[in-house]
């Protein structure tokens, strides 16, 4: 059977030593017609492509608080985070943003519009975030130790497990209920100061 090896780099990319088709080792070369470099397998012809994760998730409100999920896993255990997470085939963003929160709030929610977008760069990761009407009650997930329903002037900021998801909150709590369009943001650690 092939063999595949993966090993995670600190930028959050990851590089190969075999090729996932055959398993003969690979190197890294720019394609006819690219213009960067990539993991070619030059036994059986593959090119193997690495592109950029999506993440998805929302701020679920009830009653003007918003749900938070404390973290049961790394990275940032024990910090707080809205729900969201890597977004699966055969799903819509608005449908994987909907089952994280299942998964790590045990909570359904009604998915609204699209308000802020992420590019974290040094993590090959997208992060989309939507706002959310919550539907039900909410207990911890697997991956999460607590759940709580917050009051604007009670988030703890000070807590919060990623700069996306802070982010994400002061644009939503900036917005107050408004349409102001979708916020963007670039995070990149690489970056000089």
């Amino acid at each position: 059977s092939p063999k595949f090896n993966v090993t995670r780099r600190s930028r959050g990319q990851s590089f190969m030593k075999h090729c996932s088709n055959c398993g003969k080792p690979i190197q890294r070369g720019v394609p006819a017609g690219d213009n960067r470099q990539r993991y070619m397998c030059s036994s059986c012809d593959i090119v193997h492509y690495q592109n950029p994760l999506i993440v998805v998730g929302c701020v679920p409100e009830q009653d003007g608080k918003i749900l938070l999920c404390k973290r049961a896993i790394e990275p940032r255990y024990g910090y707080w985070t809205l729900p969201a997470g890597f977004m699966e085939l055969g799903e819509s963003l608005q449908q994987g943003a909907s089952r994280e929160t299942f998964e790590e709030a045990c909570a359904e929610v009604e998915i609204g519009r699209l308000f802020a977008s992420v590019d974290v760069i040094h993590a090959g990761q997208v992060h989309f975030f939507f706002r959310a009407a919550l539907l039900s009650g909410h207990s911890p997930g697997e991956e999460s130790l607590e759940t709580e329903l917050y009051e604007v002037d009670d988030i703890p900021w000070s807590e919060l497990a990623f700069k996306s998801v802070e982010f994400a909150l002061r644009k939503y709590v900036e917005d107050d209920g408004r349409d102001r369009g979708i916020h963007h943001q670039e995070i990149n650690r690489k970056r000089p100061a």
